[in-house]
């Protein structure tokens, strides 16, 4: 028997590859002859980084940046076994956990680090750059990436605009005349799980913007200035950013890459599981196993475990998706592919508990499934 196991990471619990570790340890106790193939996943946030670079036998750099409130932090990125490909996590440079609670505000947080890493990556001559956009703190249209750049936001007067997405509203102009000019030969690739586009009720402001701190007044207030951004983006760069899909990841850095860097938006899984060579291995598999940290509605819009269902199901291969916690909406998951949604946990427990038990409780699931399993006909 063959199994693929194919979990991401377990926020603040274990990395993708730990997870998958303990899945076939599981597995193997329940079937001491079954074949896995461990196969950890991301979907351009969390853990895309590690996924796609330790997967390909690529290196881990670490670089200073601006963090997404305009301190300086140490941020990984990472080069594929390939030589050429750059894998920036715009978490690690523009993310929300870096950001505490009482300090979250998206209309002065800046992707201006993200912008650094891939200005550093270019300058060192790498020509392929994937940025997961996942875990923002940010709302700016990746203004402050195309800044790290070379690009120009300026207000009516000529004067340069400060950080954040509240100011967008006062763009006036963008001087794109000193843009790097590696950026013209790159290839550029937004890796997202969310087809948002940048503005009205289903945009980057209205949808995320609560979660990273804004109150309903500056929603509408950060919405206004991305319209406008949109507008003065599209006359002077000649990309029209405002309906694209995907545009609204990262508070509306996909639209930033698109626009300054000449980014093609992709599903993160997709691109993950095509690096992965994914379909390739599923060719003999009897069942894949697949896992995340809380599967509610939310999953079902091209998260990991979904888009791994979609690949197994085109090879008539059933996906079982083992989760931390499960939310409202998770049995919809069952109209996307996933043959059964299980709980890892085992008993009542701090969240705290939970977390330091991810790996124990994953291993004991995957067990008690595959032996489940074992049993259909």
């Amino acid at each position: 028997m063959k199994i693929i196991i194919a979990p991401q990471g377990f926020k603040g619990g274990i990395s993708g590859l730990e997870a998958a570790r303990a899945i076939a340890r599981g597995v193997l106790k329940a079937a001491p002859d079954a074949e896995t193939v461990l196969l950890p996943v991301a979907d351009g946030g969390d853990g895309t980084l590690h996924a796609l670079v330790d997967a390909t036998g690529g290196e881990i750099f670490t670089s200073t940046v601006t963090g997404p409130i305009n301190q300086q932090v140490e941020a990984q990125w990472g080069v594929m076994g390939d030589g050429r490909t750059v894998v920036i996590e715009m978490a690690r440079a523009s993310g929300l956990a870096m950001v505490p609670p009482r300090r979250r505000n998206p209309t002065v947080t800046t992707t201006l680090g993200t912008g650094q890493i891939l200005k550093e990556a270019l300058e060192r001559g790498f020509d392929r750059v994937i940025v997961g956009l996942g875990g923002s703190a940010t709302n700016d249209g990746g203004a402050g990436m195309a800044t790290a750049l070379g690009a120009r936001f300026l207000d009516s007067s000529g004067n340069a605009l400060p950080t954040g997405g509240a100011a967008l509203a006062r763009l006036d102009r963008i001087d794109i005349s000193g843009l790097l000019e590696r950026i013209s030969g790159a290839e550029i690739i937004a890796a997202t799980d969310v087809t948002n586009p940048l503005c009205g009720p289903n945009g980057a402001s209205v949808v995320y913007g609560p979660q990273k701190g804004a109150s309903q007044e500056v929603v509408a207030e950060l919405d206004a200035a991305l319209q406008n951004f949109a507008q003065v983006v599209q006359r002077d760069t000649g990309h029209d950013v405002l309906d694209i899909p995907g545009a609204g990841a990262a508070g509306g850095l996909g639209a930033g890459l698109v626009a300054f860097a000449g980014a093609k938006i992709q599903s993160g899984i997709d691109m993950v599981c095509q690096v992965l060579d994914f379909d390739r291995h599923l060719a003999g598999a009897d069942l894949v196993i697949t896992g995340e940290g809380r599967a509610d509605r939310s999953t079902v819009f091209d998260k990991a475990p979904v888009g791994v269902a979609r690949h197994a199901k085109a090879h008539g291969v059933p996906t079982v998706l083992l989760a931390g916690s499960l939310g409202e909406g998770h049995e919809e998951l069952y109209n996307h592919g996933v043959a059964s949604v299980i709980c890892i946990s085992d008993g009542a427990m701090s969240f705290e508990r939970a977390l330091s038990r991810t790996g124990e409780m994953l291993e004991g699931t995957a067990e008690r499934a595959v032996r489940l399993f074992l049993l259909s006909p």
